[in-house]
């Protein structure tokens, strides 16, 4: 039976992981324009945030049955402060002279590592504190907080990298990490967990978790259509800095990175305040279209007023269809498969975004060097491009009958 709903925990859990995104955003803004001005290579931007995206990947699945075998707010205090070892180990290179770009890597390595703990049983938690009701409106507020590492961080960073350098950012994000560990530690008390009674192995686990997300034919759909449309997201996500380097400022990449975010916070705390409540298919495909077409606009010319218009476009369009994803999941999935079955979504669902990160990249420094043009605009006809697709694959995704299934 369902337990009575512990919003108030929710918050504080939330609230400690609010923190942790905007700290997490200060080192990936501050890590991204120092390798940039490094090397000048939108390709060695995109290796770095490939290494810190890959480990949470590879091992969401096994984080996930973790997840539904262990005391899940345990293990998201782990997660969470072990992974501060590896900006550590930056920090301290870049104390000892200029960190290298295989560092920076072995850094982000180690930080993701120890990360990938931390979603799979996060998101189950969130089935754990509250009712079915509450769902779409706790989907808003997490948005929310994901959206603060592209919101809050970067109009920050810009700022402090004026006055110092991405050694202050690589500290203020280290500091955040016993923020977010005491919050977790708070919630884990006051709620009596019980460790699961497992009688099956480790691989019996990993098959519930598979038989939970195949199930529903439905489910599986949208999560393979989500791995496709990662991969066309995943290029605006990593190309968009290079783009805007190449012909702006840091201080103004903060600021237009920050307008842009704004458009997430709007439609998050929509949905955080009203919630979807009935459609969820439909305003899936149609939030993924409109972020095509943003894509295509945000790439058209080097105009910052015009880059800021259309990246705010595409922000606001991201909380509708994760909340739509999330729902439309959540809802037909076992509670207490929830660890398995999200550990396994999230492998799946964003191996999108390692093709992105290991080819857009190359394919910006690659088409720069055929028309004998910046890196920018390189980057720019990669981001037009994959908006055209995200575009077509989302009105796709409307005519699956099985998806529209999912809602009754």
């Amino acid at each position: 039976m369902k337990q009575k709903s512990d919003y108030k925990k929710f918050l504080l859990i939330w609230s400690g992981q609010l923190v942790s995104a905007v700290g997490s955003g200060l080192t990936s803004f501050g890590l991204g324009v120092y390798v940039f001005q490094k090397t000048g290579s939108a390709a060695s931007m995109a290796l770095v945030t490939l290494l810190a995206f890959l480990p949470v990947l590879l091992l969401s699945a096994p984080a996930g049955v973790l997840a539904d075998r262990y005391d899940r707010r345990l293990l998201m205090m782990a997660g969470d402060g072990l992974s501060a070892l590896g900006l550590v180990y930056i920090l301290i290179c870049m104390l000892s002279g200029e960190a290298k770009l295989y560092q920076i890597c072995l850094g982000v390595f180690i930080s993701s590592v120890f990360s990938s703990l931390l979603e799979p049983s996060y998101r189950a938690t969130v089935t754990d504190l509250l009712t079915k009701e509450e769902y779409s409106r706790a989907s808003g507020m997490v948005s929310i907080a994901g959206s603060a590492r592209y919101l809050f961080s970067p109009l920050i960073a810009g700022l402090l990298l004026t006055v110092s350098d991405v050694k202050l950012l690589l500290i203020i994000d280290i500091s955040t990490f016993f923020l977010t560990v005491f919050c977790t530690a708070l919630v884990r008390k006051t709620i009596n967990t019980q460790e699961p009674e497992r009688t099956d192995s480790f691989m019996e686990s990993f098959r519930a978790g598979w038989n939970a997300i195949t199930e529903k034919r439905g489910v599986l759909i949208i999560i393979i259509v989500s791995s496709v449309m990662t991969c066309f997201m995943g290029a605006m996500q990593i190309l968009a800095e290079p783009m805007i380097l190449d012909f702006q400022t840091s201080r103004v990449l903060g600021i237009t990175e920050t307008v842009c975010a704004c458009g997430m916070l709007a439609s998050s705390i929509i949905i955080g305040a009203r919630g979807l409540k009935r459609n969820f298919t439909g305003i899936l495909s149609l939030s993924l279209a409109m972020a095509g077409l943003a894509m295509i606009g945000f790439g058209l010319r080097e105009n910052i007023v015009l880059i800021g218009c259309f990246g705010f476009m595409f922000f606001f369009m991201l909380p509708f269809a994760n909340n739509c994803l999330d729902y439309l999941a959540r809802t037909n999935i076992d509670a207490d498969k929830q660890g398995r079955a999200w550990g396994l979504i999230s492998f799946l669902s964003q191996i999108g975004y390692v093709v992105a990160y290991g080819t857009a990249g190359l394919m910006a420094d690659g088409i720069a060097a055929v028309r004998n043009t910046g890196v920018g605009r390189g980057a720019a006809f990669v981001i037009m491009l994959s908006g055209v697709m995200l575009a077509a694959v989302a009105i796709a995704l409307y005519q699956f009958r099985d998806v529209r299934d999912l809602e009754r």
